[in-house]
């Protein structure tokens, strides 16, 4: 059990001790708003975490799928993918937590409204015993002035009037004074017992308001704890298909995927030519004759015709450029 610091700790002269614990309380919302933005502004981080790590993951379909590195690419995709899962999955689990603790905060404006009712007696008792307190001061000031003041003149030889005089105030100032002290006396009872319920009161809604922080920072703490695990695993897992991705298997994968077959160049050897099978196959060819298109018909026309023998054939001559040379007008018949 906790010690009752907060009875033995907030007393004073000025009996500012209840003003000091009634802010403690209100501020105990504030604590509980300001951890709210702090879960809120890491669930904001791992947000804009994981957007960057899809990206990443993303990106890494545009990198060269050609060389025999490339299926590396899809593990460094795999892994990120997952590791952007897990920051995803934290914000989702801080998210829950933010409202948990919103949930914490509205509770506490209710508790705090009726605390504050609760120790409304307490407030009047401290406002009573420092105004009591003020007033005594004054009236012991007053008396102790008066006393000195009849005194004085007693001393220095004045008028019985004089005396008298002052007797009469130094005796309505003694009575002042002795009645603000049994005045204070009955305030300072009040207040003590007042105050030391108050104080305990205020311990209690105290302690419990900081377990209460410490279970949301621990529920915290938890959840970001099983995200790291998973990102180890991640990171484990990630490991070890680089362990298994080794070289060979980088090598066999590119042979498998890009390669061109297995059939090799077939054996060529010399061959002799074979020049009687080729010349076989060979077709004469006829001569072409050179000379105009009407004269070449007329020599193929004649040689349609049963050709008659040489010594009958009237075979005329022929110039440089195949024209038929005509025979001299001498020569015709007459």
């Amino acid at each position: 059990m906790v010690m009752a610091h907060f009875v033995e700790s907030f007393w004073g002269e000025r009996n500012n001790g209840f003003d000091i614990l009634y802010h403690n309380m209100k501020h105990g919302h504030v604590s509980t708003k300001e951890l709210a933005d702090f879960i809120r502004e890491r669930a904001t981080i791992e947000e804009a975490y994981s957007r960057s790590m899809t990206k990443l993951a993303k990106s890494a379909n545009n990198y060269s799928q050609l060389g025999s590195f490339a299926p590396v690419w899809d593990v460094f995709k795999s892994s990120t993918e997952k590791l952007a899962s897990c920051h995803l999955e934290l914000v989702r689990k801080l998210q829950e937590l933010i409202k948990e603790v919103h949930k914490y905060g509205d509770e506490q404006i209710k508790a705090h409204k009726k605390t504050k009712e609760e120790v409304s007696g307490t407030l009047e008792a401290v406002q009573n015993i420092q105004s009591i307190t003020q007033a005594l001061q004054k009236a012991k000031e007053n008396y102790n002035s008066k006393c000195v003041e009849q005194e004085r003149l007693k001393k220095e030889g004045a008028t019985q009037r004089e005396i008298e005089k002052a007797a009469v105030k130094s005796k309505k100032a003694t009575d002042t004074y002795k009645l603000y002290v049994e005045k204070y006396a009955a305030a300072k009872s009040d207040f003590e017992q007042k105050m030391t319920e108050t104080a305990q009161k205020f311990q209690d809604i105290e302690e419990m308001h900081l377990l209460h922080m410490k279970e949301i920072i621990e529920c915290f703490s938890k959840t970001v704890k099983e995200v790291h695990l998973q990102i180890g695993e991640v990171h484990e897992e990630f490991i070890n298909n680089m362990a298994n991705t080794t070289v060979a298997n980088l090598i066999q994968k590119f042979a498998e995927s890009k390669g061109t077959g297995k059939d090799r160049p077939g054996l060529i050897e010399f061959e002799e030519c074979n020049t009687a099978s080729a010349v076989e196959g060979i077709k004469p060819r006829k001569r072409k004759h050179f000379g105009l298109p009407g004269i070449i018909k007329k020599e193929k026309d004649a040689e349609s015709v049963e050709c008659p023998d040489a010594d009958s054939v009237n075979i005329p001559d022929v110039d440089e450029e195949g024209y038929s040379i005509k025979p001299e007008a001498s020569q015709n018949i007459l």
